[in-house]
């Protein structure tokens, strides 16, 4: 809860400074529903059970409410940026390194709460979070969190790893053979906080407190750690399906991942597990938000009630390999997840977890590099 402070602090510091415009006026009472709904998703939040008939959540919602589920899948937090500020779309599932972008650049409107029955289920630690609320106003509803994990071959690794080291500096794995072109990478500049967490750990001296809070001599050493890590990385992904395939037929062999992907190969079959090693793991904590110009507002409140929904939670859980932001779901027995499930996918790491957030110059720790910088500078390390 300290690390959960501090990110408050934090969040309220950056809204501060991002200078949060006029935005939209927050709806008042629900309408008829306009019967069609459009979605920026992750891959694999937004099933009607194409992937796996198991797994199917909207279905239903589309018979109920008679709004037309359209979905456009983003693999990286910058392309739901880029998507929102295009327009078109009603809803988001915004990480924490884009939400704060959002309210910032008034691409998404104040949530009225009341219009949402359900939301008193919702985790306490996500009620208020920074990444939504600025100002005690609430942009937006809990959707999922979790940690982005260590994936790894089981066959190269009988004993679980138990740092990131494997995937940031060469080495000689298990198997006898060397690292390099054998792991993978992020494609996204908010892995710089990766590399800042495990510097964290590994090099005390230079006193970095928070990964996503960085002086110019903590960011300077973070990237010379990925420059490095760049002559081992044999891909940087966003892809979850092409990591997948990576996994199975290109001889990757460790690597950050989300839950999805290790849930995935474990049951196509595959020689994975995953782990959080001892520097801890960066993770996400997704929020469902409203776009400003929402064509279909009615049916998108809809739907963020409909997402708070037990078994929904449930199921999304299970499938994805995410923690529910209602509790309940994990223990209720409304869907497939279970409360060991749950443990094993992240819910007593909370503490653990540093939860993606877009860095800024006015920042906790004084002076610090802003996103912008971490956008051109990663771009240039994984060119080389």
């Amino acid at each position: 809860m300290k690390k959960l402070l501090n990110l408050c602090a934090s969040g309220i510091a950056l809204g501060a400074a991002l200078a949060v415009p006029a935005q939209a006026e927050m709806l008042k009472e629900l309408g008829k529903p306009e019967g069609a709904l459009s979605i920026v998703a992750w891959p694999g939040y937004i099933e009607r059970g194409e992937t796996d008939p198991a797994y199917d959540w909207v279905t239903k919602f589309e018979e109920k409410t008679g709004c037309k589920v359209e979905v456009k899948t983003a693999g990286t937090s910058d392309e739901m940026v880029s998507l929102m500020n295009q327009g078109g779309f009603d809803l988001v599932t915004a990480s924490g390194d884009a939400s704060l972008r959002l309210i910032a650049g008034g691409k998404v409107q104040p949530v009225n709460i009341d219009l949402i029955p359900d939301w008193k289920r919702v985790d306490d630690r996500l009620k208020d979070a920074p990444w939504h609320t600025v100002d005690g106003t609430h942009y937006g509803v809990p959707f999922m969190w979790g940690p982005n994990v260590l994936m790894y071959n089981t066959e190269v690794f009988k004993t679980a790893p138990d740092s990131w080291d494997v995937v940031f500096n060469e080495q000689t794995l298990p198997d006898g053979k060397s690292n390099r072109g054998r792991v993978q990478a992020y494609d996204g500049p908010i892995y710089i906080a990766d590399a800042a967490m495990y510097l964290k750990a590994h090099k005390p001296e230079l006193g970095i407190e928070n990964p996503y809070e960085l002086n110019e001599d903590q960011y300077a050493a973070a990237l010379e750690l990925l420059k490095g890590q760049r002559q081992l990385v044999s891909r940087y992904w966003h892809d979850a399906m092409v990591q997948i395939d990576d996994f199975k037929n290109e001889g990757v062999v460790a690597s950050s991942a989300w839950p999805f992907q290790v849930n995935l190969l474990k049951a196509d079959g595959a020689p994975v597990a995953s782990v959080v090693p001892k520097e801890g793991a960066s993770g996400w904590a997704d929020t469902l938000m409203l776009h400003s110009d929402a064509k279909h507002p009615t049916c998108a409140y809809l739907w963020m009630e409909h997402s708070l929904n037990s078994n929904l939670q449930s199921d999304l859980s299970v499938w994805f390999g995410a923690v529910p932001s209602v509790p309940e779901a994990c223990t209720d027995k409304s869907g497939m997840q279970t409360a060991e499930g749950c443990d094993a996918n992240g819910l007593k790491d909370f503490d653990k977890i540093w939860f993606w957030r877009t860095p800024t110059s006015k920042c906790e720790a004084g002076g610090c590099v802003p996103y912008h910088r971490w956008v051109s500078d990663y771009i240039a390390v994984m060119g080389g």
